[in-house]
């Protein structure tokens, strides 16, 4: 039995030998390698050799065949928005921390000092001025006892109202990222609009050579149309951090409101004389204090229309490595000389390690430039750039939850539809809307929903990128404004 199998064995190789299925490599003869570890070698003379393979050459065949199997299988069960996994540590997961705070001077600062100061690396953050508060949405890497500690540390800090670990509740997420993209004309742009078409991208800039498109959604969708442009050639990524608002109704007061009056202090039992103001170095006239740190928010002048002012916001774009406490370190820069930074959106950038940081402020160009120079001194920032004195696209995410009855959806539905808004969720009593574009577009529909009820705001800040095309959006609007 033993022989007859072994001549099975021998007369099957042939067969592959002289119907042309072994493998050539190089200028070896061809070889082949039967299931029992036996190889046949073809010599010029036609005859065949058999020989048994080596037991470790079997055994990376083994290997190879089964690590091709598992990859198969791991694209089989692929879907279109699974993104290359990376495995986390033992303990960890992601944490989503939603921080609603009041405006003030170089809170954001103390916010990302917070992270720094425990080593722990802000995976994306998204924070936009709204009137006099802001929310924080911050995606964080450790253990439940590691976050439960930062919300406590973050507690403690004075303008901060609420601090809450939305990880294990259910929310909205949405993300959105700015692309530009290699699109020679052709069927190479053509192929690319299709694409875009499909994840319902929208083009924001058309160029010779590029196209800058804009995509919103959750996470898993923006990472997959990212892959999906990666074939065409990346140029350059701004992407927002992640936003996200608690599903269904809330208890509490509408968020819109007017302004609370400032607290009264008590009148001081000795009243301070102009002696005083000059003996003691702390104490200066009212008039010698007044700088950048009072600015009020300069977001295209949308919620200070009117008001005459010399500073004028700045767009910057900061490319940084992605290690823990770097976004402490550029948010440092801005807080110990007095800026208030006024929109910050962090995002991976379009090459592998490094993020991108948008942030505005506010300042004058000699002061701006002087910022850039600090910056460029940080050992982990790779590089700094003014988009304000150059031709940009800029946008902006804005989710909204409205207080409104049954018989009020149609109108808010109508109002949406006006601005191109999407209606993400809807509860009993409330709707959550979601909006994309310029901040006077949402002022103008934020203005619009405050009579019915505002409950809650989340938006990420200001992305921009330059515009291949050089085409001025603002030039042009000055244009028509002025003549």
């Amino acid at each position: 039995a033993h022989c007859t199998q072994e001549t099975r064995n021998m007369q099957a190789l042939r067969k592959r030998v002289t119907g042309g299925l072994a493998c050539r490599q190089g200028t070896c003869p061809p070889r082949v390698t039967s299931p029992q570890g036996v190889s046949a070698q073809q010599h010029g003379n036609g005859s065949v050799q058999i020989a048994a393979a080596p037991a470790h050459r079997r055994a990376s065949c083994v290997k190879v065949h089964a690590a091709a199997d598992s990859s198969a299988t791991a694209e089989r069960t692929y879907d279109v928005y699974v993104n290359d996994l990376k495995p986390l540590k033992v303990g960890e997961s992601k944490h989503v921390l939603s921080v609603f705070v009041a405006d003030e001077a170089g809170l954001i600062n103390r916010v990302a000092g917070v992270f720094g100061r425990r080593g722990a690396n802000i995976e994306s953050l998204a924070v936009g001025l709204t009137v006099d508060k802001a929310l924080f949405t911050i995606v964080v890497t450790g253990t439940e006892a590691t976050a439960s500690n930062l919300v406590k540390q973050l507690s403690k800090l004075v303008k901060v109202r609420y601090v809450e670990d939305i990880t294990k509740t259910e929310r909205l997420e949405r993300e959105m990222m700015l692309l530009k993209v290699n699109a020679p004309p052709g069927s190479a742009r053509s192929e690319v609009l299709q694409t875009a078409q499909i994840f319902r991208a929208r083009v924001n800039d058309v160029a010779d050579r590029t196209l800058t498109l804009c995509v919103s959604g959750d996470p898993g969708k923006v990472t997959a149309f990212e892959k999906a442009m990666h074939k065409f050639g990346i140029v350059e990524i701004a992407r927002t951090g992640r936003v996200c608002l608690r599903r269904g109704e809330i208890d509490g007061p509408t968020l819109i409101a007017h302004k609370a009056p400032e607290p009264v202090l008590p009148d001081s039992p000795e009243p301070i004389t102009e002696e005083d103001q000059a003996a003691d170095v702390y104490i200066v006239d009212q008039t010698e204090v007044k700088g950048v740190w009072e600015v009020g928010n300069l977001l295209e002048a949308t919620y200070n229309a009117g008001e005459a002012t010399d500073y004028e916001a700045h767009t910057l774009s900061i490319e940084v490595a992605d290690v823990p406490g770097v976004l402490n370190q550029v948010t440092s820069v801005f807080a110990r000389r007095g800026y208030n930074i006024q929109s910050l959106a962090v995002g991976s950038s379009e090459r592998e390690g490094m993020s991108r940081i948008l942030m505005v402020v506010p300042g004058t160009e000699p002061t701006i430039a002087k910022l850039l120079r600090q910056l460029n001194k940080l050992v982990f920032v790779q590089s700094v750039k003014d988009l304000t004195l150059m031709p940009f696209v800029n946008r902006e995410l804005l989710m909204i939850k409205v207080r409104c009855s049954a018989g009020q959806r149609g109108e808010v539905r109508d109002l949406a539809a006006i601005f191109r808004a999407d209606i993400l969720d809807v509860s009993a009593n409330t709707l959550t809307i979601e909006i994309l574009g310029k901040e006077d577009k949402m002022k103008a529909l934020t203005d619009l929903l405050e009579p019915y009820g505002i409950l809650e705001i989340a938006r990420t800040g200001r992305i921009a990128v330059a515009r291949d095309s050089g085409v001025d959006s603002k030039l042009l609007e000055n244009l028509q404004r002025f003549g």
